[in-house]
């Protein structure tokens, strides 16, 4: 690992046990001793390989059941990796695990990692505590994290009153108490309303700022597109692209992608469109407006399918409400590189 270097993962792989259902067998006949039978796995991550900067913002893109919570746990030492290697900060996550702890500040989504019943301030102190911070410099630091992440107002409040936005900033800035060189953050948007949203995705550019690495997961690829100088996009467990997202954009840029809405959507008329010459690739998503659908086409010429597009929807008895050719998205990078949209 050289000096640019802040993680590396190298050929990594795990695999677990299937679990098999019972089939009905009753209970105790299933204790009954029986001819072992060889174990069927399942493959989470299927050999990555990948090196993230120091100073960069680095995303890690994928549907759910990808690999890449997978891959974040075996990078924090949640997991042991089945094989391959993974290197943070210079330490190995097997044979050097305290280190590569001390070297994260980790925010896992769904994980509740501050105390609800103490307050804003009481939570960091108490964290510091636990990182063996010295108190002087434990306050000194509380203090600041609470100004940085504009908390200070509302610090002697318990943290069961904040608003959702307010408790991932408290837990952001417990993950920085000991000052990691690397910060993880996992889904660190997710159920926020735009605006705390948007606050976090700025607190994250300023974190980078710091002088700190930050390794981000997240399903919003237009959030991958503002934050990130490098995405990694994983599916069934393999790295399928990689790269800064203007250029992993212009990769498709030989490609128009129309942008149509369309009321009294037909099942049958997304099979009509793959027929089409040129089209590539029709997603389609209802919207949350009842009876509208959003369809996205992959086509190599839009212009020349455009008059077969129309006629195509009105002979299955809809109508277009809205169509715009578009500039390729991060998004659109993934339905091309696998024929479904990032949410599937």
């Amino acid at each position: 690992m050289n000096n640019d270097t802040i993680i590396e993962i190298s050929d990594l792989r795990k695999q677990f046990p299937k679990r098999k259902a019972g089939n009905g067998v009753p209970f105790w006949s299933r204790l009954k001793p029986r001819e072992r039978q060889p174990k069927e796995w399942l493959v989470a991550v299927d050999g990555i390989s990948l090196v993230i900067r120091r100073g960069e913002i680095f995303g890690l893109l994928g549907p759910n059941g990808a690999g890449k919570t997978t891959t974040i746990k075996m990078l924090c030492t949640l997991l042991e990796p089945t094989s391959g290697k993974v290197c943070v900060n210079g330490y190995d996550v097997l044979k050097q695990a305290g280190r590569v702890r001390q070297s994260l500040g980790t925010v896992l989504t769904g994980e509740r990692s501050i105390y609800w019943k103490l307050t804003g301030r009481e939570n960091l102190r108490y964290f510091a505590a636990l990182y063996h911070i010295p108190p002087a410099a434990a306050r000194q630091r509380v203090d600041e994290l609470l100004k940085r992440f504009n908390l200070q107002d509302r610090a002697d409040e318990c943290v069961e009153k904040y608003s959702s936005g307010m408790k991932q900033r408290v837990a952001i800035a417990r993950a920085l108490l000991a000052n990691p060189p690397v910060l993880l953050l996992d889904e660190p948007t997710v159920g926020l309303d735009p605006q705390a949203a948007r606050n976090l995705r700025e607190m994250i550019v300023e974190i980078r700022e710091a002088d700190c690495t930050v390794l981000l997961t997240t399903h919003y690829m237009e959030e991958a597109d503002q934050l990130c100088d490098r995405v990694g996009i994983i599916d069934q467990g393999k790295v399928i692209a990689l790269d800064a997202p203007g250029v992993l954009k212009m990769s498709i840029n030989q490609l128009d992608v129309m942008q149509i809405e369309v009321e009294n959507y037909d099942p049958a008329l997304a099979e009509s469109l793959k027929a089409l010459p040129t089209v590539k690739n029709v997603l389609v998503h209802h919207q949350d407006t009842d009876n509208v659908w959003s369809l996205s086409l992959h086509a190599e010429d839009s212009r020349v399918i455009l008059p077969q597009l129309i006629e195509l929807v009105g002979s299955h008895a809809g109508r277009i409400r809205n169509l715009e050719i578009a500039q390729p998205s991060l998004e659109d990078v993934f339905i091309t590189l696998t024929g479904k949209q990032l949410r599937d």
